[in-house]
């Protein structure tokens, strides 16, 4: 995926889980109702909500409505107030509907107000953790998730929540620790998904598609079971296998039709697979739907792979003027590719300084750094996206262009090679780019440079057969092979001056791709 961000899908799974246990004190009041023939809308969301899965969006709409009218005449029922709060949280973030999260915050509150916290209400403060997690708020997540922890350690639907919070901020050991102590307190679909998110996040491809295909199995709802199929996909692309993601989005949209991130997941795999005009049907599909500002900028980049520059600007300029909560990562992508790279650079330097430390935006500040005319400070930053476990073809491709500036050619070409090792089709328009890149390296060379030869090594040199620090990877020093293209003979990356930026999508000494 273009963004690399953190499966909304997953976000919606901690409001699920806030949702899970308030409905604990929400299923009692509706059992003293008159029982009808059959579970109502929102008795079947609260019925998914204590089960701890996904509802049907339709039911948690019911849900809404529901404790909308309950609380007008019951202002003071604490826990209905939480339903609330946790509902508008999910809605909000399975429709992208930012209006919706105010809403919950007032829900919250009120909870809040009506029951302290220091009383105890324990629920309420993990529907703010959530909210908190949908804003991209990541420090008052963990602050709101640490406390209800402190008090019980043992409340499971506490920890998706912080799981979030320490993705989001880069703290991946505790992510990690808090993933292992949701398994043992709980079971299901949600926490294999969790499993599934944190081998993937450490590189571990075949553990994450077992946990993503166990979430599959103890999937609860049609609604569950769709996300879960929807993950199991997304694995499949990232591994550069558009024809099973294919098959995992078809199977989720047949369980849930229109369901939004099975549509943009299908996009991505019929654009790999040259199906371009119904991956363009499907993004507008998909933004119909699910309208998340990384959508936009897939589907824009999409567009202007395809030479359609009209659609794509107007994509790009309906991303920068909508109201995207936590959206920094993508707003800094679109700056730096498709804007002015300078701006990124504050946007996400922003970020960075407010501790928000994950490997996203590390390699968007490293990639805005570069296409601002700073490739030095920039591969810190590309090193540190790359070198924590993800295996993200766009991370390498955008370490190998920095490191292809700075003349690294070695490990520019070593990179350059992985994203297209990882996705063959990574991104409709920086894959051919990578492409073109390692093209224009050519092969690396069979022999040694001669003041690295064994044979000829002097006292005080270095070690026979150790090349010195950077010397093995200088174009020029050794004999090519025949026909190979040489680093000097390539047109070397034009790294933009300090606050310059291209053209739209242009990248630094490469030619425009195509589909």
């Amino acid at each position: 995926m273009k963004t690399e961000n953190v499966s909304r899908a997953v976000l919606a799974g901690g409001a699920v889980a806030v949702l899970a246990a308030a409905a604990l004190l929400y299923v009692p009041e509706l059992a003293g109702r008159t029982p009808p023939p059959a579970p109502g809308p929102a008795e079947r969301a609260a019925e998914a909500a204590h089960a701890g899965a996904q509802a049907a969006l339709p039911d948690l709409v019911a849900l809404i409505g529901d404790r909308e009218k309950w609380l007008k005449a019951h202002p003071g029922d604490e826990a209905s107030w939480t339903v609330l709060g946790a509902a508008y949280t999910e809605r909000g973030l399975r429709r992208a509907d930012p209006a919706d999260l105010p809403r919950a915050e007032a829900a919250l509150k009120r909870s809040l107000a009506v029951r302290p916290a220091a009383r105890g209400n324990l629920d309420a403060q993990l529907g703010m953790a959530a909210l908190a997690n949908a804003r991209g708020d990541w420090k008052s997540a963990r602050e709101w998730g640490e406390r209800v922890r402190t008090a019980d350690p043992k409340r499971w639907p506490a920890y998706p929540v912080l799981i979030d919070a320490y993705n989001g901020l880069g703290d991946y050991k505790a992510a990690a620790k808090a993933t292992e102590t949701l398994t043992e307190l709980h079971s299901g679909a949600a926490v294999s998904a969790r499993s599934a998110q944190l081998y993937r996040n450490r590189g571990w491809r075949e553990d994450a598609g077992a946990a993503a295909a166990d979430a599959v199995a103890l999937a609860a709802t049609d609604a569950e079971k769709a996300a879960a199929l929807a993950r199991l996909g997304d694995l499949a692309w990232e591994r550069g296998e558009p024809e099973e993601a294919l098959a995992q989005y078809g199977a989720a949209l047949g369980l849930v039709p229109g369901h939004g991130p099975s549509l943009a997941g299908r996009a991505r795999a019929l654009a790999a697979l040259g199906r371009t005009r119904e991956a363009v049907r499907d993004w507008r599909a998909a933004l119909e739907r699910l309208p998340l500002p990384e959508y936009f900028l897939e589907a824009g980049e999409l567009h202007e792979a395809l030479d359609r520059d009209e659609e794509a600007q107007a994509l790009y300029e309906r991303l920068r003027t909508g109201a995207w909560p936590g959206a920094e990562v993508v707003l800094g992508l679109l700056d730096a590719d498709h804007g002015d790279p300078a701006a990124a650079v504050r946007r996400l330097r922003a970020e960075w300084a407010r501790g928000h430390r994950s490997v996203q935006v590390a390699d968007a500040l490293g990639w805005a750094l570069f296409r601002s005319g700073e490739p030095k400070e920039a591969l810190e930053f590309a090193k540190r996206a790359t070198d924590e476990g993800l295996r993200s073809a766009l991370f390498a491709y955008h370490r190998g262009e920095i490191e292809r500036a700075l003349e690294d050619y070695g490990p520019a070409r070593r990179h350059l090679a992985e994203a297209l090792r990882t996705n063959p089709s990574f991104s409709p328009l920086f894959a051919p780019r990578a492409q073109q890149a390692v093209k224009a390296l050519g092969e690396p060379p069979d022999e040694l440079p001669k003041d690295v030869r064994t044979d000829d090594v002097r006292p005080g040199d270095a070690r026979a057969g150790e090349a010195r620090p950077g010397e093995a990877e200088k174009p020029g020093a050794a004999v090519e092979p025949e026909g190979a293209v040489t680093p000097e003979a390539a047109v070397k990356p034009d790294v933009p001056k300090a606050g310059g930026g291209g053209g739209a999508g242009a990248v630094p000494g490469t030619a425009s791709g195509t589909a």
